[in-house]
C-alpha cells in the first residue's frame, strides 16, 4: 500500500478499513444462521432434518467462499454437499463444498460450467432436503445458464454492449433474467420440492432480492417488455446478437417463457440480506469519529453518471467548508451506492477512480478537501485497483509529472492517472460487495 501524502489521506485509507471489516462475509453468515440439534434458524425460517433431508449447499458471488466456509463450520453435524461460482482470485480452502472460479463482469466457460452444475444439484433435490442459497454480488455474471437458443458468446456480446453503454445494475439484470435459466427464480424453480433458504450480501440500492444476483430464487417482477424496452432505451436492438433479438421477441408472445412471477405457487422458503452498504456506511462513520471528525452518511443511494455525482459531491463538500469556522474540527461525509461510467474513450479505468478523477478537477486549486472513492469488493473496473485518493493537489501534481487529468479523465483512463501518482487505493480482493463507499474528509481550507 502506498504511503499516504497526508493526514487525511491516512485518516481516509483507515475508515475504508474498518468499514470494510464491517461487512465480512464470515461474520454475517456465522451472526445469522442458529443450529440446535436438527434444527436450523435463519430469521422467521426453520427446517428440521428428517431421516434423509439433505443440505444442499448453492450459490455465486464474490463473497462465496466465505460465506461457505462459516456455514460449513456451523452445519458440521449435517450431511452436505453443494457448489459455489465466485470470482477468480476469491477462492477460500472448503471441506465439503466445491468452490469454482469463472469469469467476472463477463461470464465465462467456467461459469457455464458452473450453471449446469448448479442446476443438476437443485434438480436433484427432494422434499425432506434443504437448499442453503449463499448469494454476493457478482452472482449474476459468474452463473451464466443461457436459455435454449442463446449461447455464452451471445450473452456476453449483450454484456458488454450493455456495460459499455452505461446500463445500470437494475437494467442489466433485467435483461440477463430473460436469457437465463437461473436468474428471475429459476433457480427455485429448479430446486422445487425442497426448502429453500437464501443469504444474500446485497451489492445493490434499496437491498431488493429480485436485483441481488439477478434474483435466482425469488420471484422476478421483470417481464420480456421490460427486457426489451432496455435494448430499446440505448439503441441497441441492431447491435445485439440475432439469437437474443429472436429469443426477446419469442418471449413476448410465449407467457411459458417468462420468469418465475409473483403470483406462482412457492415452495417452503426463507430470504435473508445480511451485510450490505448501510452496514458498510455505519462502519465508516463510526470510524471517523473515532478519529476526531465530526461524521455524517450523506447517502447509500448514491447513483448516476460518475463525473456528474462527482461534481455533485464536491459541491456539497464546498457548500460545508464554507459554513466551517477557521478552528472548527474536521467533518467526514460519507456516501454510498453504485455509480455508471458511459465509456466514449480507449483508457483503463473504473467507476471510483473516474469518480475520484472527476473530484481532482473540481477541487483543484483549493485546500481542506480530501475524497476516497473505492469499491467494497476490492476491484474497480477491470483494474487491480478498488479505487483511488484525491484533493486540491492532485491535478497539479500530475502536471508536474507531464499528465494531464483532463485528458486522462476525457480518455477514461484513469487508472494511469492515479497509478502515476501513487495514489491508488489497492486492497486486493475483499470477499465481500456492498457496492461503493465514498468518504469525503473537510477542514477549515482554501475554496478552489
Amino acid at each position: 500500500m502506498p504511503q499516504p501524502h497526508t493526514q487525511a489521506d491516512s485518516d481516509a485509507r483507515r475508515i475504508l478499513r474498518q468499514a470494510l471489516a464491517a461487512v465480512d462475509p464470515e461474520t454475517a453468515v456465522a451472526k445469522t444462521l442458529h443450529v440446535e440439534g436438527d434444527r436450523l434458524w435463519g430469521g422467521d425460517f426453520s427446517w428440521r432434518r428428517g431421516r434423509r433431508g439433505r443440505m444442499i449447499l448453492l450459490g455465486a458471488g464474490k463473497a462465496a467462499g466465505p460465506m461457505a466456509r462459516a456455514a460449513e463450520a456451523l452445519l458440521a453435524e449435517f450431511d452436505m454437499e453443494g457448489l459455489l461460482v465466485t470470482k477468480y482470485g476469491h477462492s477460500v480452502p472448503l471441506e465439503r463444498t466445491e468452490l469454482i472460479e469463472a469469469g467476472h463482469p463477463l461470464p465465462d466457460q467456467n461459469g457455464l460450467r458452473g450453471g449446469r452444475k448448479l442446476l443438476a444439484l437443485a434438480e436433484a433435490a427432494g422434499p425432506d432436503d434443504l437448499v442453503l442459497c449463499l448469494i454476493s454480488g457478482g452472482g449474476s455474471a459468474l452463473l451464466p445458464a443461457p436459455v435454449a437458443g442463446v449461447t455464452l458468446q451471445d450473452k456476453l456480446q449483450a454484456t458488454d454492449l450493455l456495460l459499455r453503454a452505461g446500463a445500470d445494475i437494475h437494467e442489466l439484470n433485467t435483461l440477463r433474467k430473460h436469457l437465463s435459466r437461473i436468474k428471475g427464480g429459476g433457480l427455485a424453480r429448479a430446486a422445487e420440492p425442497a426448502s429453500l433458504l437464501t443469504l444474500a450480501i446485497s451489492d445493490v440500492i434499496g437491498d431488493r432480492p429480485d436485483v441481488i444476483a439477478s434474483g435466482p430464487t425469488v420471484p422476478d417482477p421483470s417481464s420480456f417488455a421490460d427486457a426489451l424496452a432496455v435494448v430499446s432505451r440505448y439503441g441497441l436492438a441492431a447491435a445485439l446478437p440475432a439469437n437474443v433479438m429472436a429469443y426477446l421477441q419469442r418471449g413476448l408472445a410465449e407467457p411459458a417463457l417468462e420468469t418465475w412471477k409473483p403470483a406462482e405457487p412457492t415452495l417452503p422458503s426463507g430470504y435473508l440480506v445480511v451485510a450490505g452498504i448501510d452496514q458498510a456506511a455505519a462502519a465508516a462513520r463510526a470510524a471517523a469519529a473515532e478519529l476526531g471528525y465530526r461524521s455524517e452518511i450523506l447517502t447509500t443511494s448514491l447513483c448516476g453518471e460518475a463525473r456528474d455525482a462527482a461534481a455533485r459531491l464536491v459541491e456539497e463538500a464546498r457548500r460545508r467548508q464554507r459554513q466551517m469556522s477557521p478552528g472548527e474540527g474536521p467533518l467526514c461525509l460519507v456516501a454510498g451506492g453504485e455509480t455508471t461510467v458511459t465509456v466514449t474513450g480507449n483508457g483503463v479505468g473504473g467507476r471510483n477512480q473516474e469518480f475520484a478523477l472527476a473530484a481532482a478537477l473540481e477541487l483543484e486549486g483549493g485546500s481542506g478537501i480530501t475524497l476516497l472513492a473505492a469499491g467494497t469488493d476490492g476491484t474497480d473496473g477491470p483494474t487491480d485497483a478498488a479505487g483511488a485518493i484525491a484533493d486540491g493537489e492532485t491535478a497539479l501534481r500530475g502536471r508536474r509529472l507531464g499528465i494531464d487529468a483532463g485528458r486522462y479523465l476525457n480518455n477514461n483512463d484513469s487508472y494511469h492517472f492515479f497509478d502515476r501518482l501513487d495514489d491508488l487505493i489497492k486492497t486486493g480482493p475483499t470477499r465481500t460487495n456492498v457496492m461503493d463507499l465514498t468518504l469525503v474528509l473537510i477542514k477549515p481550507g482554501r475554496p478552489a
